[in-house]
């Protein structure tokens, strides 16, 4: 059967792994790959598909079955859509370009030429603090504008506070 649509360049099957377990007793069977649900595989028993959630169900890597099999059944799984890896950027990589323009961190947000892009020059926030906080010794902290604090809030400062 041909393809259609864009083909996944990596991290997954081409063709659905299959894992034989045949040989297993009992009314679990372990799984070589961990799935999140039953109907993450396709179960065979003595080559009768099996209806999943209904005749089995799976997490992780143990299929739990409804009934009992015996060492002599011919038992497979086809894995469906197996993520074969899993691809974390490494620390420090995302650069600016890949984020959001509107991306917002911290609560506040800039002001100025741009529109709210990097080349803005006024920091907008909040006026009123509602969460404490402590400031380490080592950091410097800016707060410009006048500032509440929320019933209960206490700005905590590890060092010398300087008010200018």
């Amino acid at each position: 059967m041909g393809y259609i649509g864009n083909q996944q360049a990596q991290g997954f099957s081409k063709t659905p792994p299959k894992q034989d377990l045949t040989g297993a007793t009992g009314t679990t069977l372990t799984l070589s790959h961990a799935v999140a649900s039953s109907e993450a595989i396709d179960l065979y028993i003595n080559n009768v598909r099996q209806e999943p959630t209904e005749a089995y169900s799976a997490a992780g890597t143990t299929v739990t079955l409804t009934g009992s099999v015996v060492a002599s059944d011919d038992i497979y799984v086809v894995y469906n859509a197996l993520a074969l890896q899993a691809t974390v950027p490494p620390d420090g990589s995302i650069t600016a370009a890949k984020l959001d323009p509107n991306l917002v961190l911290g609560g506040g947000s800039f002001l100025g030429d741009s529109g709210g892009g990097t080349a803005d020059i006024f920091r907008v926030h909040q006026s009123e603090l509602n969460t404490s906080v402590t400031i380490p010794a080592n950091n410097n902290a800016l707060c410009a504008g006048a500032l509440t604090l929320a019933t209960g809030v206490t700005v905590t400062v590890n060092g010398n506070l300087v008010i200018a």
